[in-house]
């Protein structure tokens, strides 16, 4: 019988300055890269609805929403990941010179049906280690639906679903609000 070829360890140093020079995007789990599959046109086309909506609502503020092209830095217990979310608003940034954010306020990930095991999981699970983060929006493929953990006052996170076009998310850690009819704007559903 013959063992699998076991992965090997890259430092962060060493996937940051990868990342710099890749020809597609990887996410870093604990020394492990994994690149990253395309998504269909209605996964970028929610993504960049996400942007304009939230974007439009913090322009003048303090806080900025940032696209998929900027990564996020988790530093868990025992190892570091590094994601790239559809959509983060940062009211703390890093530096401009910075390759990532480690201070997410919202954090907006569009469900596909590759992914969605994974989102709902692992990235959901390590989100919300995030010490910053006040909202995670996990907005649906199939339908005008939304799934928001937002953390509580009194420790934890409480779990909302939005439904339907009419529906808003209000966001008031950040003073906005991100309605449905803005996130799935120009989408037709099967």
């Amino acid at each position: 019988m013959t063992a699998l070829p076991q992965p090997s360890f890259i430092s962060v140093e060493d996937y940051l300055e990868g990342e710099e020079i890749a020809s597609v995007k990887h996410e870093y789990l604990g020394g492990v890269v994994y690149a990253m599959a395309g998504g269909t046109n209605d996964h970028a086309a929610i993504s960049a609805n996400a942007i304009l909506a939230l974007g439009g609502r913090l322009r003048g503020k303090s806080c900025r929403v940032f696209s998929s092209d900027a990564k996020v830095r988790i530093d868990l217990a025992d190892h570091t990941r590094f994601y790239y979310p559809d959509a983060q608003v940062v009211c703390q940034s890093n530096a401009g010179s910075e390759r990532f954010q480690e201070r997410p306020s919202v954090i907006v990930e569009v469900l596909s049906e590759s992914t969605r095991r994974t989102d709902l999981g692992e990235k959901r699970d390590a989100y919300l280690a995030i010490p910053s983060l006040k909202a995670l929006v996990f907005a649906d493929f199939e339908s005008a639906r939304a799934l928001v953990y937002r953390r509580r006052p009194q420790g934890g996170f409480a779990v909302e679903e939005y439904e339907g076009r009419s529906a808003v998310i209000g966001l008031p850690e950040i003073d906005a609000e991100l309605p449905l009819a803005e996130l799935y704007e120009g989408i037709e559903f099967a």
